[in-house]
């Protein structure tokens, strides 16, 4: 299971105005520790960032699984309650968890996430869907890629 870790990159960013601007962006790495998640979002931004760049905050999130799409270019956290029965009281429930959805708009987040959960056998509703303001997310590369 992956564990995600959001850090804040500050750096100086091209706007297409052609006017530099100093931006505080927040991405997710997948990584064990903090001192790994610090080292893997350090190697992914390198390419995208000439001059001085720092992390300016890290911190894990409470994200259980990601909904990857390729089409999408925004990032959406769906609140999702699981429902279950408690077999001795006969109450039901809830368990709340964190999905990351990748989409184009909120419209698009619900469809992709009702996708990504078929074939769930477990029942839940929708507690929240928000636009977040990660920029992008680097999963673990398999196979020493």
């Amino acid at each position: 299971m992956a564990l995600w870790f959001e850090c804040k990159v500050r750096y100086d960013k091209m706007q297409e105005n052609g006017m530099v601007k100093k931006v505080n962006e927040p991405y997710l790495v997948d990584a064990l520790t903090f001192t790994e998640a610090e080292a893997r979002i350090l190697e992914e931004m390198k390419p995208y960032i000439s001059g001085e760049y720092s992390i300016s905050a890290e911190k894990k999130t409470k994200i259980a699984e990601i909904f990857f799409n390729e089409d999408g270019d925004r990032y959406y956290q769906v609140k999702v309650n699981f429902v279950t029965l408690d077999e001795k009281t006969g109450t039901e429930k809830k368990s709340a968890q964190l999905i990351l959805v990748q989409a184009n708009d909120l419209e698009d987040a619900l469809k992709k996430f009702q996708i990504g959960m078929e074939g769930t056998m477990s029942d839940y509703e929708i507690a929240s869907i928000a636009e977040t303001m990660i920029m992008d997310v680097f999963p673990a590369k398999l196979g020493g890629e």
